[in-house]
């Protein structure tokens, strides 16, 4: 995590196997270009695009074009990317690869299906594209999602750490690349106010939600064999929680972060085989509207089997075993065609005791809320009672809003920025270690045990998710914060 001012990336070629994909041309590219024209990287860094379309490198230019900012910036850097069309199950395409780098530094981005990271990384490490001799660098990048379960998270791990060291693999969460998500550390560990109240003397529940309004739509053949759980919890969701548990670090260092969001997933309690079953809870969206748009049966979607039991909305409640947390519950929501897009981290404080009010037209004072908005709106928001103007003792709640597109620039950004910036300087803060991984499959493995059998509850689409949710708090007194 920087705390000075950022230098430009050092020389380096940037591998993309999937270089014509979507991931490739709405935001890695563009990405690219927002540092370009950041003064981050220079006329030193080229992109080779690898694919299986046949084409040139006029061809990948003409696609990437539609997406990358316009500017003398981009059209540099689009002087200087090429492509490689071929099989990257076959030894040929690295043999070619390994001749258009030479001896310089390189980075190796995987944006391609999850059943290929292994071998492509045991193909890179053959071909001796993974040496690393005197100052030059070879890194590799792996989208999620990494593992479908502990068990093929633990075997991909050990087949990659076979080929190459740990400090070259960077194992990429995108929601670690947004502005707030990183400004959680911050806010916290540089505001002794915050940092006295953050433990479970003051803080009652945590939750954590990651909504979004869009439906499956053309994801159906990987959607149906991954769900909702997987595809959001031990990755993102978990990232989100082990920032908000962790203990402060000794420095801001990668080796001392990481080893602390470790150490808080692993303390995430395993559920026992009944709380599988009553603390967690699925659902799947039926046909209905979200706002004006229609939305057929999450079953109905093209490459979705009819009889599908994959879950399109997750909720989970959870304790981290730490002194700091000892019996707070973490409360976890993320779905599809839901009321509204709203990634958030609500921490809900302790009601005050009510003694002082009990002569007071106040039957009820909620409690105090600090809320991280990740999306659409990134910003900050704090709850705290004031007095209603007037000769009687009335509260009312009022707001300390931070928005961050009142103060910075952030506008065209895709996420992608810091990740990629950070991998180039070796900087492998915002990346997940081996056992982060394992730990996230670990603390969920329980219930995709649980889940094996039956099947998700119905809901509407442009609603909140299925009724079990909202009974998961209310059994403890609680209610979700409002989407939206």
């Amino acid at each position: 995590m920087k705390a000075v001012a950022s230098k430009p990336t050092p020389p380096a070629t940037l591998v993309i196997f999937g270089g014509s994909g979507d991931l490739t041309r709405r935001l890695l590219v563009p990405a690219i270009a927002n540092l370009c024209n950041d003064g981050l990287i220079g006329n030193d860094l080229q992109i080779i695009g690898i694919g299986s379309r046949e084409g040139d490198d006029a061809m990948l230019r003409e696609l990437l074009d539609e997406f990358a900012p316009k500017g003398a910036c981009w059209d540099s850097l689009r002087s200087r990317i090429t492509y490689l069309a071929g099989d990257f199950t076959q030894p040929a395409i690295f043999d070619a690869v390994k001749d258009k780098l030479g001896e310089g530094n390189a980075a190796f981005y995987l944006a391609v299906a999850p059943q290929f990271f292994g071998p492509i990384v045991e193909s890179l490490a053959q071909a001796g594209l993974m040496e690393e001799t005197g100052s030059r660098f070879r890194r590799v990048l792996i989208e999620k999602p990494f593992g479908h379960d502990l068990a093929s998270a633990q075997a991909l791990n050990a087949r990659i750490l076979k080929v190459v060291d740990e400090a070259q693999v960077y194992r990429i969460d995108h929601f670690l690349g947004k502005e707030t998500v990183q400004n959680i550390m911050v806010a916290r560990f540089a505001n002794a106010w915050l940092e006295a109240v953050w433990n479970s003397r003051y803080i009652d529940n945590v939750q954590i939600t990651a909504a979004e309004t869009v439906d499956v739509g053309t994801r159906g053949a990987f959607y149906d064999a991954t769900g909702a759980l997987r595809d959001m919890v031990p990755n993102h969701l978990f990232q989100l929680l082990a920032m908000i548990a962790m203990e402060p670090p000794n420095d801001f260092g990668a080796d001392a972060i990481r080893s602390e969001k470790a150490k808080t997933l692993r303390a995430i309690r395993k559920p026992t085989e009944d709380e599988a079953k009553t603390d967690a809870v699925r659902g799947q969206y039926q046909a209905g509207k979200v706002d004006d748009r229609k939305i057929k049966a999450y079953a109905k979607t093209d490459d979705v089997a009819a009889d599908s039991r994959t879950e399109t909305f997750a909720a989970l409640k959870l304790y981290v075993d730490t002194w700091r947390w000892a019996g707070v519950p973490f409360y976890l929501r993320t779905g599809k065609a839901l009321a509204a897009r709203d990634t958030e981290i609500v921490i809900t404080f302790k009601p005050v005791p009510m003694a002082l009010f009990r002569d007071t037209p106040v039957d009820d004072l909620p409690p105090n809320r600090l809320v991280f908005q990740l999306q659409p709106n990134e910003g900050v928001d704090l709850g705290f009672m004031v007095k209603k103007p007037g000769p009687a003792i009335q509260a009312t709640t009022v707001s300390l809003d931070f928005a961050y597109a009142d103060h910075f620039k952030i506008g065209g950004r895709t996420g992608y920025e810091t990740l990629l910036y950070d991998m180039l300087m070796g900087d492998q803060t915002l990346f997940q270690r081996a056992d982060q991984i394992e730990a996230g499959w670990a603390a969920i493995q329980p219930i995709l045990d649980a889940w094996a059998k039956g099947g998700p509850e119905p809901y509407k689409p442009g609603s909140a998710g299925p009724a079990g949710a909202d009974e998961l708090l209310a059994r403890d007194g609680r209610e979700w914060h409002q989407l939206g």
